[in-house]
């Protein structure tokens, strides 16, 4: 008999690809968790269809429909109990979370964010990375601590910035790293594969690579 399935459930906003993402992963029968929940805190989006679509219970808590934090965070903390979950995904969700939700998640809840952690927290990061003069971006998956866009760091994938890019396009571009890193990492989690150390994050069974990643190349130089 294989083991049981890490229960997930999934916090969202927005049109929810990377939810898209966790969803394909987890559906392949091999996969060891199951998504049981995702939670919208607005009616009507997109990432809900997609839930519905691939048969996973889905619902909406209105956080307009509140009048504090708390209240709202007390009647999603109800809703993740009544489902089962026990471990957290955000996936492009647009809320600051108490500092009292996140710490009963901790080590159980983990975000993907479009930038280099711990470079570039926050909005419209994929801009203000190019107007740094960066080189290189990308996205970052990481535990969720009580201070926004900080905590472990799980995995990262580094995307090289263009000199003609503007923020979309590399944002289109770091998206398609973002759904290659979150079902990796959810994975590893659900394997039971990772540990936090301190600010650290260990992986049993990692190969480190070897290659470095120049930009602009020496080539290029020439």
């Amino acid at each position: 008999m294989s083991e049981r399935k890490l229960k997930v459930g999934v916090l969202v906003s927005g049109s929810g690809s990377n939810l898209q993402a966790l969803i394909d992963a987890c559906a392949a029968p091999d996969h060891p968790a199951e998504i049981v929940l995702v939670l919208s805190n607005r009616p009507g989006v997109r990432a809900l269809d997609r839930a519905e679509a691939a048969g996973i219970p889905a619902m909406a808590i209105d956080h307009k429909l509140y009048a504090d934090r708390a209240t709202f965070d007390a009647d999603m903390q109800k809703a993740l109990d009544e489902a089962g979950v026990e471990f957290i995904c955000l996936a492009g969700f647009m809320r600051l979370l108490t500092p009292e939700f996140v710490e009963h998640w901790s080590g159980r809840m983990i975000n993907i964010h479009p930038s280099l952690l711990p470079s570039f927290k926050g909005l419209n990061v994929q801009q203000r990375a190019i107007d740094a003069g960066a080189r290189f971006s990308g996205c970052t998956v990481h535990y969720v601590t009580p201070e926004m866009d900080v905590g472990p760091i799980i995995q990262q994938a580094v995307v090289p910035i263009h000199q003609n890019d503007t923020g979309d396009t590399l944002a289109a571009r770091i998206l398609v790293q973002e759904h290659r890193i979150y079902p990796a990492s959810l994975r590893w989690i659900a394997e039971r594969r990772v540990r936090i150390e301190g600010e650290r994050v260990f992986l049993d069974g990692a190969t480190p690579p070897d290659a470095a990643l120049l930009n602009p190349a020496p080539e290029q130089a020439d």
